[in-house]
C-alpha cells in the first residue's frame, strides 16, 4: 500500500516538473485588433458612399468615384499594414532621427512649388504621381520620436531640461506644421500627442493637473475677449471661434455648415431615416464625406448608430491600450501610446465639431472621412500596433495527457 501510494506521489511530481518543462511562452497576433480596423474599414465605405453618390454623380457623372478610390486605397493599405506587421517594431529605433528630419523637411517644401492648394489652403505636396498631406507624417515622426526619447532619457526624466528637451521635440514639429503648412489642428494634435506621452513617462502628475486648469483658465479668458472685442476681425480663425459661440448668426456665411449638421443630427432622431435617405447630404452639408461625415451618419442611422459607431472606436482604442499594457518593452508600449493618444484626440475633435462642442478644426474622423493621405497614415500606424503586438509573449503550461 505504501509502495502504491509512493508510486503515485512520484507520478505526479514527474508529471508536474514535466509541465513545467513544456511550458512555453507562446506567440499572440491581435486578431481583434484586425477585426474592428476591417469593421471600420467597411462601415466607413458604406457610409462614404450613402454621404458622396449624390455630388460624385453631379461632379464627375460617377455616383461611385470617391467610395472606388477609397476602396482601392483602403484595401492597399491593409494589406500593407499586415505585412508591416511582421516586421520588427525596433527598426524605427534606428530610423527615428531620419524620420523626424524627413517630415520637417517635407513640411517645409510645401511653400516650394511643390506644394499646392486644395479647399482654400495650401497643405498638399506633389511628389510626381504621388500627392500627400506631409504633416501626417509629423504625427508618426512625433510618435517614435519621443517613444525613442522615452526609452533613452527615463532615468533622468525627473530632470527639467529632460522635460523640456522633448516638449521641445514636440512643439518643434507643431510649430514647423503650423507655419509651412498653415495646419493649426494638425499642430493642436501633435502637441496633444506630446504632452500625453510626456505626461505618461513623468514620475510626477502635479504639475499636469496644475498645467491643464491653467491652459482651461486661458481658453476661456480668450473665448470671452474674442466674443466681445473682435466680432469685426477679418482671421478665419477668430471667425471660426465667433461662429462657434453664435451659428445662428452666421447662418448665411461660415455658420451655415456647422447649422446645417446640426439639422442633419437632430433629424435623424434616435434611430434615424435609414440608410441612403439623408435629406443634407444633398448639397446642404458642404463635403459631407470629409469632415462632417458623423451628421450624416446621425441623420441615417440616427443617435444609435452614432452611439454604435462610438462604442467600435472605443474598442479598437481598448485593443491599443491592452497592447500597450502588454508590450514586451518600453518603446513598443510607447508606441502604440501615442497611436492612442492620437486617434483618440481626433475622434473626439472631429466629433465636437461636428456637435458644435468646439470651433471647426478641420480634423477628419479617422477611418471614416474621406481622404486617401489619412487612411495611408493611419493604416501605417496599425502596422506598428500589430509588429508590438506580435512580439508580445504569455506563459501558457501546455497540458500532458
Amino acid at each position: 500500500m505504501a509502495k502504491a501510494t509512493e508510486k503515485r506521489v512520484s507520478g505526479r511530481k514527474r508529471t508536474t516538473s514535466r509541465t513545467r518543462a513544456v511550458q512555453r511562452r507562446g506567440d499572440y497576433y491581435d486578431f481583434s485588433l484586425v477585426a474592428v480596423i476591417v469593421l471600420l474599414i467597411c462601415f466607413g465605405l458604406i457610409m462614404l458612399y450613402s454621404t458622396s453618390a449624390y455630388t460624385a454623380t453631379i461632379q464627375f457623372n460617377d455616383d461611385m468615384h470617391y467610395f472606388k478610390r477609397q476602396a482601392a486605397i483602403s484595401a492597399g493599405c491593409l494589406l500593407a499594414a499586415l505585412v508591416f506587421s511582421r516586421l520588427d517594431y525596433h527598426l524605427l529605433e534606428k530610423v527615428w532621427f531620419l524620420l523626424y528630419v524627413s517630415s520637417m523637411g517635407l513640411m517645409m517644401l510645401v511653400k516650394s512649388p511643390l506644394g499646392f492648394a486644395s479647399h482654400g489652403a495650401k497643405r498638399w505636396l506633389a511628389l510626381g504621381p504621388v500627392q500627400f498631406q506631409p504633416a501626417e507624417i509629423a504625427k508618426i515622426a512625433v510618435i517614435v520620436t519621443l517613444s525613442y526619447m522615452v526609452v533613452h532619457t527615463r532615468d533622468s526624466l525627473r530632470s527639467l531640461s529632460s522635460t523640456m528637451k522633448m516638449a521641445g521635440l514636440g512643439g518643434a514639429q507643431a510649430l514647423v506644421a503650423y507655419v509651412f503648412t498653415d495646419n493649426l489642428s494638425t499642430a493642436l494634435i501633435i502637441l496633444g500627442i506630446t504632452a500625453g506621452l510626456i505626461f505618461l513617462a513623468h514620475p510626477k502628475t502635479r504639475i499636469f493637473i496644475l498645467l491643464f486648469v491653467a491652459v482651461i483658465i486661458f481658453a476661456v479668458i480668450l473665448v470671452l475677449f474674442l466674443n466681445s472685442t473682435l466680432e469685426t476681425s477679418d482671421s478665419f480663425r477668430v471667425r471660426r471661434v465667433l461662429v462657434w459661440l453664435h451659428p445662428e448668426d452666421y447662418a448665411k456665411g461660415d455658420g451655415y455648415q456647422t447649422l446645417q449638421a446640426l439639422y442633419a443630427i437632430g433629424s435623424g432622431g434616435f434611430f434615424g431615416r435609414g440608410l441612403g435617405n439623408s435629406i443634407q447630404k444633398l448639397g446642404s452639408v458642404p463635403e459631407a464625406q470629409n469632415d462632417f461625415i458623423f451628421s450624416i451618419i446621425c441623420e441615417e442611422l440616427g443617435i444609435f448608430g452614432g452611439i454604435v459607431l462610438l462604442l467600435v472606436f472605443a474598442y479598437l482604442l481598448y485593443r491599443l491600450f491592452f497592447i500597450a499594457q502588454n508590450a514586451p518593452d518600453m518603446f513598443g508600449s510607447f508606441l502604440v501610446s501615442g497611436i492612442f493618444i492620437h486617434i483618440a484626440l481626433q475622434v473626439v475633435l472631429n466629433i465636437a465639431v461636428v456637435v458644435n462642442l468646439l470651433p471647426n478644426t478641420g480634423v477628419t474622423l479617422p477611418f471614416i472621412s474621406y481622404g486617401g493621405t489619412s487612411v495611408l497614415f493611419l493604416m501605417a500606424e496599425m502596422g506598428i500596433a500589430l509588429s508590438v503586438a506580435r512580439q508580445i509573449r504569455f506563459k501558457e503550461p501546455t497540458r500532458i495527457i
